[in-house]
């Protein structure tokens, strides 16, 4: 599903150039559930920007379902975005005007679906995440962890190949972070890609491989037995 070799990504740092991912090789199957750790600096930021097509590498190559990445227009890294990625949020990332249905029907706008197509499709994924009665709430009625379950649904709506979550639980207290943790689980479950940037250890461990990123390197990458969520609430 994912394919990356020979990555590097340096930035203009005044006169001097900084080089931050140096040489990045790691492959992702379709269906697997990948942490992706390290320290502030490592390099797991500037990973997550270029999978999620935010940024491009200065040298190597990323294949995405197939397909090479590279060279993208925003218009066309736009329209990848939108085809094959879905992004959840450590801050949520919701608009606030508007409420919960349509914050998470917006990615179907984008996709041309009509109306009445956008609201039914919506309305199910709510459904999914257990927040249906809470439709028309506005994200400040909403709770942290609502507010990430609207995320979730939104992420989803647009039906991705791979689910791209960056520190999904930073903001949420510790029953909370498992229950969310518990809902991408149950996604993973069904066979959908998820790549899942944290720097809490007992995340992780939910999670069925460990990739550690260090000054621009990985360190590691081990498969783990994979703690389900809900055992520890």
């Amino acid at each position: 599903m994912i394919e990356i070799s020979n990555l590097h990504k340096s930035y203009r740092m005044g006169a001097n150039s900084l080089h931050v991912l140096k040489g990045i090789n790691f492959n992702v199957a379709e269906g697997e559930l990948v942490s992706i750790m390290g320290s502030s600096g490592s390099g797991k930021s500037t990973l997550l920007n270029i999978l999620g097509m935010l940024d491009e590498a200065d040298e190597g190559s990323y294949v995405l379902d197939g397909v090479p990445i590279k060279n993208l227009s925003e218009k066309q890294a736009a329209k990848y975005r939108n085809k094959f990625l879905g992004f959840i949020f450590q801050s949520f990332n919701l608009i606030g005007y508007k409420s919960a249905l349509d914050n998470v029907a917006l990615p179907l706008y984008y996709q041309g679906h009509s109306r009445s197509e956008r609201i039914d499709r919506a309305m199910n994924y709510l459904e999914k995440v257990g927040l249906a009665d809470w439709a028309a709430h506005l994200p400040n009625e909403l709770s942290g962890g609502q507010k990430q379950r609207v995320a979730i649904a939104r992420a989803l709506a647009s039906d991705p190949k791979v689910l791209l979550a960056d520190e999904p639980t930073g903001a949420l207290d510790t029953k909370t972070s498992y229950e969310v943790m518990d809902l991408i689980q149950e996604i993973n479950d069904e066979g959908r890609t998820i790549l899942v940037v944290t720097h809490e250890h007992d995340i992780a461990q939910m999670t069925k491989r460990i990739v550690h990123l260090k000054d621009g390197v990985i360190i590691e990458d081990t498969k783990v037995s994979q703690v389900r969520a809900l055992e520890n609430v």
